[in-house]
């Protein structure tokens, strides 16, 4: 039986490759895609989605696109413009997109609608800040509670943060959503920032391949994130694409990429400035709390929620990528 997938997206130029990665693979349904404040505002990135859409699978017979929540939870918006651009595809007049979302129905009204009709069956695929996953945990728990597990892209994983020392930009633009969906008790198997800086990433030798395949998706995503690669080169001196939603979701398709992976016990911190958005996650070593009257709690969890993937075969993953990518 076919996986059955849900993609909630923030779509930036890296989420469009994760959309056309999921969209082309052959192992899973893409049941809908829900776009949501982040990266970008919404409008712009619904234009993202639906033009990422549209350059995988075409015009005809694609999964519908559901707009959702054009704010976090309780704080101000944040966007990456700096990172992907005002229009959060490089700005290189990519986004002209045929297809509409569908009119009438909210992001999170969709998730809980398909919940229903698929319990225990449909898999989250979440590469933005999760507000409309958030909003349907709020709204109908116990129809969430059927989701037979969550993928993320979010965290800082083992590692530094993007947005500040401690924290990601997924959970930094709505670390209340983060910490619903972490503490909610559906199991979240987790991507961190630290999956994308290493190998993963696309060099000039990848997106050359990419390119001389001549294939409209493989020249979508490598034009898409040409500021993103100017961005990594000015921060790091080296040119390079990195690509976390993509790197995050690649074990949801291909389990045998993950190398390296650890079940834990998370808590999100959403209280102090200084650590907001920070995810600290308990992997079963020494904790100062196991003492005079430890109650066999982490965190408020008796055992781990969620799973962080820390390493995945580069070669295998990008390998696969690219040849879903350069598919005609």
């Amino acid at each position: 039986m076919t996986r059955k997938i849900i993609i909630d997206t923030d779509t930036g130029s890296d989420d469009a490759v994760a959309i056309m990665m999921c969209l082309r693979d052959p192992g899973v349904e893409v049941l809908a895609l829900t776009t949501v404040s982040g990266n970008v505002p919404l409008e712009q990135a619904t234009l993202n989605c639906l033009m990422s859409v549209e350059v995988a699978v075409g015009k005809e017979n694609h999964p519908p696109v559901y707009m959702g929540a054009d704010r976090p939870l309780y704080r101000e918006r944040v966007h990456a413009r700096n990172v992907h651009g005002n229009d959060g595809m490089a700005d290189c007049d990519l986004i002209h997109p045929s297809i509409k979302p569908v009119e009438g129905v909210k992001a999170c009204d969709a998730i809980i609608d398909l919940v229903k009709q698929y319990p225990d069956e449909i898999e989250l695929a979440v590469i933005g800040p999760v507000t409309n996953v958030a909003l349907a945990m709020m709204k109908d728990p116990e129809t969430m509670k059927h989701v037979k597990c969550i993928w993320t892209m979010g965290t800082t994983g083992f590692g530094r943060g993007n947005t500040t020392p401690v924290s990601e930009f997924n959970v930094y633009a709505d670390a209340e959503a983060y910490k619903v969906m972490m503490d909610f008790g559906v199991h979240v198997y987790v991507g961190g920032y630290d999956l994308c800086t290493s190998d993963n990433a696309w060099f000039d030798a990848d997106t050359k391949e990419l390119l001389d395949s001549g294939t409209k998706a493989a020249r979508f995503a490598v034009e898409s994130n040409e500021m993103l690669a100017k961005f990594c080169e000015a921060i790091g001196g080296e040119r390079r694409i990195d690509l976390p939603d993509a790197v995050s979701l690649s074990p949801m398709l291909w389990s045998d990429v993950i190398e390296k992976s650890v079940d834990c016990v998370s808590y999100v911190c959403t209280e102090n400035l200084p650590t907001y958005g920070q995810v600290i996650f308990y992997d079963g070593v020494t904790l100062a709390a196991m003492g005079p009257g430890f109650d066999g709690k982490i965190y408020g969890k008796e055992k781990p929620n969620c799973t962080v993937i820390y390493k995945v075969n580069s070669e295998k993953y990008k390998s696969r990528l690219a040849k879903l990518l350069m598919e005609r």
